[in-house]
């Protein structure tokens, strides 16, 4: 009987990216992606599939069980690690959607999502490592001296040298008003940054040379609270090749992916400069903290997928009572409903990542705010709810399994173990849901959702997914109308509900993928039948649990 092992599922990806969004037709609008075309996207999938089944899925569970440990002051990774980053930068794949002003390949974030996609679900541990890369591009290109730009975005966009993110600290976790750690100026104009930070990934490991830290802190004359804080860049290793003042006190012992390296980092007067304005360190950060959260979220339906698959392929070949267990019922309804959460969570990230592409690249900038606006609402949701849906799906696959799930030869509790930490990091998923309804319907998105409904239910035919996603469009505009409602009277009322509000958006988004992909699905063939069939089944199993959410925020209006 087979054990774990992961295929990059490349013809949905195909089916989604091609005939589900249509982003060719996309790419051809935009100028800057206009050379790209379905096929050479495909074969950029097929390679990046090739690497992540050869090269990091059979170091996944070697990686696990070995850890990461502290060698002579330094974190070395599991075996395998440095080697499977130094085939990842030859293959170009740091670069893929980073701008070609700095070594970048120009290529779409919806390529890039389905890269990431397959990367976690082949070894979300290895994957850490470059999964805050991006992330600190964007802010160093952004809020970075043109002198911090030219020294560190082509290393990074070349995967020559890693990035991490120092924002937590003891007793400052989701409170960043309370981080402590001081910048102190320099005549020279760098700053000396001192303090400690916790829960570093990736904070020291043996991939790259140099790490580039871009850490929270306080100048002296800083005002309390979030508005006080700045952003500095720290390197592990300074311009002149001497070594910062920057150490890893220890690797975190954690309940999953062990092969990331959490470290608790300690800056003595380290050397750094400001990425941005004085005090304004919080808004540079979240857009390496944006960047990071849409990967997070990809993470829970790498999980999702990997669990999904094998899940499949075991209850196709244990028998039990005369046959294989997927033929029992209860066994059906799981894998439909693993089945059904994985192919819309894919359809619901891709369409994000277009949103992304659209408000970085389209020449009409009108409909560059339309789409920015649309990815503000959603990350949260994709964030919370795509993890929480990988977490309990992974547990709901290790059922499939019985006994045998709960044993590690079978992988199946590794999935379980790793996917836990998404829903926890990169902001809780509370913190999504109080950013969804506070910050977003209730602050000045509230108009940009109406649109989103609206187009939303322009995609309901009337087949029964087509009716379902009606039905979801109806309860969110009645639950939008109840936050406002209670709002009026109680401002923190809406905050009893928030993450009903955000499943509910949750489950909006699966029936609105469930509906266009079983009207994109339209041949006799036996992929298509089976995409309509899972479809259906999100349709009629899966949503009912929406209803429970829904019933919560329309009770506050009652309240």
């Amino acid at each position: 009987m087979s054990l774990f092992s992961y295929a990059a599922p490349l013809d949905e990806m195909r089916f989604v990216i091609e005939r589900v969004l249509n982003a060719p037709a996309q790419w051809a609008a935009v100028p800057a992606l206009a050379d790209l075309d379905a096929d050479t996207a495909a074969e950029v999938l097929a390679q990046a599939a090739r690497f992540t089944s050869e090269v990091l899925q059979p170091i996944n569970g070697p990686g696990d069980r070995q850890g990461c440990r502290i060698v002579d002051s330094r974190v070395k990774t599991p075996d395998g690690f440095p080697d499977a980053w130094r085939q990842f930068v030859e293959g170009g794949w740091p670069a893929l959607a980073c701008d070609p002003d700095w070594g970048g390949q120009g290529l779409p974030q919806l390529l890039n999502a389905a890269l990431f996609e397959m990367l976690v679900a082949a070894n979300h541990g290895w994957t850490m490592y470059p999964g805050l890369l991006h992330g600190a591009y964007e802010t160093i290109k952004a809020h970075g001296s043109d002198e911090l730009k030219q020294r560190y975005l082509p290393k990074l966009v070349s995967g020559e040298w890693l990035a991490a993110m120092g924002l937590t600290e003891p007793q400052a976790g989701s409170d960043l008003g309370g981080v402590r750690t001081k910048a102190e100026p320099r005549a020279d104009g760098s700053v000396a940054v001192t303090g400690g930070k916790i829960f570093i990934s990736g904070g020291d490991h043996d991939l790259t040379d140099n790490i580039v830290h871009l850490v929270l802190c306080r100048l002296p004359d800083a005002p309390p609270g979030t508005k006080g804080l700045s952003l500095a860049l720290v390197p592990t290793v300074l311009p002149d090749g001497t070594r910062n003042t920057t150490a890893a006190d220890g690797i975190e012992h954690k309940m999953g992916i062990h092969g990331s390296a959490t470290c608790v980092m300690r800056y003595e007067a380290a050397t750094g400069w400001l990425v941005g304005e004085p005090h304004r360190g919080l808004p540079a950060m979240f857009l390496m903290m944006n960047a990071a959260r849409l990967h997070v979220a990809l993470q829970g339906l790498g999980h999702l997928d990997m669990a999904t698959q094998n899940a499949e392929r075991y209850a196709t070949e244990r028998e039990q009572f005369k046959g294989p267990i997927a033929r029992q019922p209860a066994m059906q309804r799981t894998l439909g409903r693993l089945r059904a959460v994985t192919d819309g969570l894919r359809v619901v990230m891709y369409r994000v990542a277009m949103r992304l592409d659209e408000a970085e690249h389209h020449p009409d900038a009108a409909v560059r705010e339309a789409a920015a606006a649309e990815a503000s609402i959603l990350t949260p949701v994709l964030k919370a709810f795509g993890t929480q849906q990988g977490f309990q799906g992974a547990s709901d696959a290790l059922q499939v399994w019985g006994g045998y799930g709960y044993v590690a030869e079978y992988g199946i509790e590794q999935t379980v173990r790793d996917a836990r930490i998404a829903m926890i990091y990169e902001g809780t998923n509370e913190i999504q849901a109080i950013d969804l309804v506070q910050r977003k319907l209730l602050g000045g998105a509230g108009p940009a959702f109406e649109t989103l409904l609206d187009g939303l239910l322009q995609d309901a035919g009337d087949d029964a997914c087509g009716l379902a996603l009606r039905d979801q469009v109806g309860h969110a505009r009645a639950a939008l109308a109840a936050l406002r409602t209670a709002a009026a009277a109680d401002a923190q009322a809406p905050l009893w509900v928030a993450d009903d509000m955000l499943a509910g958006v949750g489950h909006l988004m699966l029936a609105w993928a469930w509906a266009v992909t079983a009207r994109a699905a339209d041949s006799d063939g036996d992929a298509d039948r089976a995409r309509r069939a899972a479809a259906e089944h999100g349709a009629r199993w899966v949503l009912p649990q929406a209803d429970v959410h829904w019933a919560r925020v329309r009770s506050l209006a009652a309240t």
